[in-house]
């Protein structure tokens, strides 16, 4: 029984990291099990202690087993769906907020076979034309596989590879040589691979674009927490995320804003008050100190998450941060950030405030606006309690304001309820207190359900994840079975022509063949076999020659038989009197000759049987007959 000690497992990966550069120690222990299980099956090992001697002994098994785990499942167009929405949302946005003598950054990470790397650099050659496209477009594709990537680079794939390419573009983009699709030579060009560790190299920089899809589902929360800010950096501001299916975390991070959330493609959302941070950090990096870099992310996701909503204005008037509640409130998005506050709607409705800023700027002091009654378009009435608040910086200079509007309809309309209540029923003040804590009571069941749902709606995304990684997993081992099957197909195809070949050979040969294998049995009987000694060839196939019931004496063909098997004389020819299969009797001349293959080696005895005609009478001998 296989050993599933998780300490073998986890020195397994340890020796993987240090032989070969790959860390795999925050990748999902589930499915890096499943896989490494799959390749110990392979190569019949029970424990993960043996199968670590094996990879430091045999490094073709280390390749293999890195093969299996990285999986590189991908496709062009994969999603077709997704790629629309990339098409007519995002890379419009792109090519017209730059100029035109601007270059255009991709990275592709996790590229896998380049199918992906690929797909984008065809999509923006189409939107852009080829020579914009040559002039303005890099697109750097990395992996951890250098297999993968080799093979990417070749820009050669088959035409089961090229199916989901759509064929105006499969004509335009690819040339058939050899049987095989190879990529227009410019647009191969426009991509450069390169390997790279997400968890521990640097990320690249001045991105308009990250695609890199379907390969955060593979690590841990932890390890994704720590890959996004990554990506946040690598980004220009207004930059876009393109993530795969399976990905639904960062709709709850305070990094990205969704663009089209089905699709899973997200903006960045600048860093807090226009700093520029960096937030990545080395793998050996102690923890405090990690603490201390990413301390500005922390901070803008504990604002954006806010239950409350609010706005942050700088010294020159522009939006400088919003949060999430803000946005769904006030109609807000991720491009109203840097607008002059005075050009938003916000700015008047639903109370005017910017006379309320500048008497925060007069002051020094804060401005409350008390029970602020908000009419909604549809004819919601919300009241609000709005502060507005002096943001001062490290030298106690004025740098922003701060907007929050708290919600107070639900306290308003308490108020009256209750005010109501004390005419018409003159409640007491115990009732009042009762009525309360039950509204307390309910809030805290609230907030109780509201914690099991967000718990199980993370259950849930773990399970979706783990699934798409197997389904990812099968579709792997549904590509290496058709591989064998169209080799085994192709060997068959051959086989069938050697048959023919042997078939029309046996066919050929004027007289009986007849090939018998070291242990005396016949392993071959063609036709004119059949017509001279009456038996079908599956009735004689298999069975002892010596043991046929046939008109030919073959007990008399024992001797040249044993010395055709001891190697002795190459031919022995005889003529036999024999009975063929009407009964007459016939003179027979037989040949026997031994079966030799390529290596010299006698593999059995070949047995030539032909009838000998009769000398017809002379002309006297007939007279007197």
């Amino acid at each position: 029984m296989r050993s599933d000690s998780s300490q073998d497992f986890e020195a397994l990966l340890d020796y993987l990291k240090r032989s070969r550069g790959f860390d795999f120690t925050g990748y999902k222990r589930a499915s890096l099990m499943r896989r490494v299980k799959r390749q110990m099956d392979a190569a019949e090992i029970e424990s993960y202690s043996d199968y670590t001697s094996l990879l430091e002994s045999d490094p073709d098994e280390a390749r293999r087993l890195l093969n299996t785990i990285l999986i590189n499942v991908t496709a062009f167009f994969r999603d077709i769906e997704a790629w629309d929405a990339l098409k007519t949302l995002v890379l419009p946005q792109i090519i017209d907020g730059k100029p035109a003598h601007e270059q255009i950054r991709i990275w592709s990470a996790g590229c896998a076979a380049g199918e992906e790397a690929y797909t984008i650099a065809m999509i923006l050659a189409e939107a852009l034309g080829p020579d914009a496209f040559r002039d303005r477009v890099r697109v750097h594709a990395t992996d951890l596989d250098e297999d993968a990537l080799a093979y990417a680079r070749q820009a050669v794939y088959t035409e089961r590879q090229v199916a989901g390419v759509p064929p105006e573009l499969l004509s335009r983009y690819f040339d058939m040589i050899g049987g095989r699709f190879a990529l227009d030579r410019g647009l191969r060009h426009a991509v450069i691979f390169g390997r790279h560790d997400l968890v521990q190299d640097v990320p690249i920089s001045r991105l308009d674009l990250i695609v890199c899809r379907n390969t955060l589902m593979y690590f841990n929360s932890d390890v994704q927490a720590r890959i996004l800010p990554r990506f946040h950096f690598g980004l220009n501001n207004g930059g876009y995320l393109f993530l795969g299916k399976a990905e639904m975390f960062v709709a709850r991070t305070s990094l990205f804003v969704p663009v089209d959330l089905k699709r899973r493609i997200l903006c960045k959302i600048p860093a807090l008050l226009g700093r520029n941070r960096m937030y990545y950090a080395p793998v050996d990096q102690d923890e405090e100190a990690a603490d201390r870099i990413t301390s500005g992310t922390f901070a803008e996701a504990a604002f954006r998450v806010s239950t409350l909503a609010k706005v942050v204005v700088d010294r020159n008037g522009c939006v400088a941060l919003m949060s999430d509640r803000a946005s769904l409130l006030f109609r807000l998005n991720p491009h109203d950030l840097g607008r002059p506050f005075q050009d938003l709607e916000l700015s008047y409705r639903p109370v005017e405030l910017r006379s309320s800023i500048e008497k925060v700027y007069a002051d020094g002091h804060a401005v409350q606006l008390k029970n602020i009654v908000w009419t909604r378009p549809r004819g919601e009435r919300s009241t609000y309690d709005v502060q507005v608040t002096p943001l001062s910086n490290r030298g106690g200079n004025l740098s922003g304001v701060c907007i929050e509007f708290v919600e107070v309809t639900d306290y308003v309309n308490l108020q009256a309820e209750l005010a109501t209540a004390n005419r018409e029923l003159s409640l007491t003040f115990e009732e009042s207190q009762s009525a309360t804590e039950e509204l307390e009571t309910a809030n805290e069941e609230l907030q109780s359900s509201a914690e099991e749902l967000e718990t199980t709606n993370e259950e849930l995304q773990s399970t979706n994840e783990e699934l798409e990684t197997m389904n990812e997993e099968l579709q792997s081992a549904n590509e290496e079975l058709q591989t064998m099957n169209e080799e085994l197909r192709q060997r068959g195809l051959q086989l069938s022509i050697v048959s023919e070949f042997t078939d029309s050979i046996m066919a050929s040969i004027p007289g009986g063949l007849i090939v018998i294998g070291e242990d005396l049995k016949v392993q071959a009987w063609n036709h004119r076999a059949e017509e001279m000694w009456g038996m079908r060839t599956d009735e004689v196939v298999g069975n002892s020659f010596f043991g046929l019931d046939i008109g030919l004496p073959v007990a008399q063909l024992s001797e040249q038989m044993k010395d055709c098997l001891e190697g002795g004389s190459a031919l022995h020819e005889a003529t036999m009197s024999a009975t063929n299969r009407r009964g007459k009797a016939v003179n027979c001349k037989v040949s026997c000759m031994p079966v030799v293959n390529k290596d010299g080696a006698i593999r059995g005895v070949m047995i030539i049987t032909q009838e000998i005609p009769v000398p017809k009478p002379t002309g006297d001998l007939a007279t007197r007959t």
